[in-house]
């Protein structure tokens, strides 16, 4: 079965459709490169599936990314799509640790989407920002403030959960 086949079957579920292609990125049976190509030949929907496959499965071995997922997600990350920011973001949590150097334009776009409406995507990005700054790199000496100012300014608990949980661990090391 291909990508394209498992985006056709009607009868796969959305849900599945991620497990199964997060499960070929992790078994090494379809390379996470042919992904992203198709990802961007498709509409959000499906992009953000093939984005939510490579969280899936650089959830379990954030190894399999490179350099090229980094960027990928960077740019959806960008984007208007609730959704592709939410997933975008999820990845560079899962892989900030293996790119700590390459994170200036992630940050910037993180930053943007902590005031996005939708809860979700501020839930990732807090998660996202979180890992970030567990990684004790010279981003904290700005991204430290911002988080506490999030911390006083968000209004939802789990998101704000989120940076208080990636605040203690900063500070307690």
């Amino acid at each position: 079965m291909t990508i394209e086949e498992v985006f056709q079957d009607k009868t796969i579920k959305a849900k599945q459709k991620v497990s199964i292609i997060g499960d070929w990125l992790i078994n090494n049976q379809l390379p996470i490169d042919e992904l992203l190509a198709f990802a961007d030949t498709q509409k959000a929907v499906n992009q953000a599936s093939c984005i939510e496959a490579i969280e899936y499965a650089t959830k379990t071995n954030a190894t399999i990314a490179n350099e090229n997922v980094l960027e990928y997600v960077i740019h959806t990350l960008g984007g208007n799509e609730p959704r592709l920011k939410w997933e975008s973001a999820k990845v560079i949590g899962n892989i900030a640790h293996l790119y700590p150097n390459n994170l200036d334009k992630a940050i910037e776009y993180l930053l943007t989407n902590t005031n996005h409406e939708g809860t979700v995507p501020r839930w990732a990005t807090a998660y996202a920002l979180g890992e970030i700054l567990k990684l004790k790199t010279k981003h904290n000496t700005t991204l430290l403030p911002k988080i506490e100012r999030l911390v006083e300014t968000e209004e939802n608990n789990g998101v704000k959960k989120k940076y208080t949980d990636a605040l203690k661990k900063v500070m307690k090391s």
